[in-house]
């Protein structure tokens, strides 16, 4: 996948009770016309970090997940994922996104680990291994589409800053992350624990 073949466009949904919501598409410009939706990703006046309530998050540093694996939810997208030892310690020191080459030696030792979990049959490490391949994806494209990653003026009561103003090689490495998490999320093993995981722990 070459995310340079993906843009942002503005879309109006449908009218529902007079009220149109505007919303943020990428659709995929790949020469075929098909016009693909990619992703729906909402306007956000202010990050969702400000006043979040972290005594109700679910995931403990203080837990060993591999003692405690049913302690362990899968959530969603990358949540909890800077948080779940062990697995944050093994798998952490891997993770790079500063350039292709970075991103391509990083994700390919992190799909190891996800193959190595895999085999031992511990889906928290491979679902961990997991959500730092999608997170190298999300963070890369943050530095993709905003000089410094940053997406908010702090000092200016959360403005947010504009788009387009990041790096190339943050989108390249995001590429490689993407193929990459995309290769875990697919894995037939994996889905079927997933689904099992969340319907037994959530």
């Amino acid at each position: 996948m070459v995310l340079d073949k993906y843009v942002v466009r503005f879309a109006e949904l449908p009218k529902s009770d007079g009220i149109t919501s505007p919303e943020c598409f990428a659709y995929c410009i790949a020469g075929c016309n098909c016009r693909l939706r990619i992703k729906q990703i909402s306007i956000m006046d202010k990050p969702s970090y400000l006043d979040f309530d972290y005594s109700g998050y679910p995931w403990k540093p203080s837990i060993d997940y591999r003692t405690h694996p049913e302690l362990y939810r899968v959530g969603k997208g990358e949540q909890g994922v800077l948080i779940c030892q062990p697995y944050k310690g093994e798998i952490g020191p891997y993770w790079r996104f500063k350039d292709a080459a970075a991103a391509t030696e990083s994700s390919g030792a992190i799909l190891r680990l996800f193959k190595e979990y895999m085999q031992a049959g511990e889906f928290v490490g491979a679902d961990m291994a997991r959500k730092y391949l999608q997170m190298g994806f999300t963070r890369a494209r943050r530095y993709a589409n905003y000089r410094g990653g940053r997406k908010y003026d702090r000092v200016d009561a959360y403005r947010q800053l504009p788009r387009g103003t990041g790096e190339v090689s943050k989108a390249e490495a995001a590429a490689i992350f993407y193929d990459a998490w995309q290769t875990a999320e697919s894995d037939p093993g994996y889905q079927e624990m997933k689904i099992e995981w969340k319907k037994k722990y959530g």
